[in-house]
């Protein structure tokens, strides 16, 4: 059976540690028990644990928790000169170096529940050459594929 590999951004990792009977827990409960690769750039974790102290500070040591637990493969970030080359990938160029992180990483998918830079516009995944959904798609497309 393939391994697939799934890049989840601080949005899916986030609502995995806040909500138990999501569909981003359920991905994290795949990764823990390496059922799926579940990666992650740095600068995800980051995010996430900063946006947590800030949004939800009670849920930030069950981030970490799910951090540990959920076998996360953490890859470094893309540099700023790869960062600058590729602005055209993705409207917000924040957004960038997540969207190297995942294609550089190979990642079969990249779950995320930024509908306004990610979801919303189909062009991202057609410039980035990624599957790119929900965290609910990306079981969809497990149980499809499986």
């Amino acid at each position: 059976m393939p391994k697939f590999n799934i890049f989840l951004d601080s949005s899916a990792l986030m609502a995995g540690a806040i909500s138990e009977s999501g569909a981003a827990h359920v991905l994290l409960n795949l990764g823990e028990s390496k059922d799926i690769v579940l990666t992650v750039s740095e600068l995800v974790i980051l995010e996430s644990e900063r946006a947590m102290a800030k949004k939800s500070p009670g849920n930030l040591n069950d981030l970490r928790s799910l951090i540990k637990s959920s076998n996360l493969k953490i890859i470094e970030n893309p540099s700023r000169k790869e960062v600058e080359a590729n602005l055209y990938l993705i409207k917000d160029p924040n957004d960038v170096p997540i969207l190297l992180a995942a294609i550089k990483a190979k990642v079969d998918y990249l779950a995320t529940h930024n509908r306004k830079h990610f979801l919303d516009d189909p062009q991202v995944a057609e410039r980035s050459g990624l599957r790119i959904g929900t965290p609910g798609d990306v079981l969809a497309w497990l149980r499809d594929n499986l």
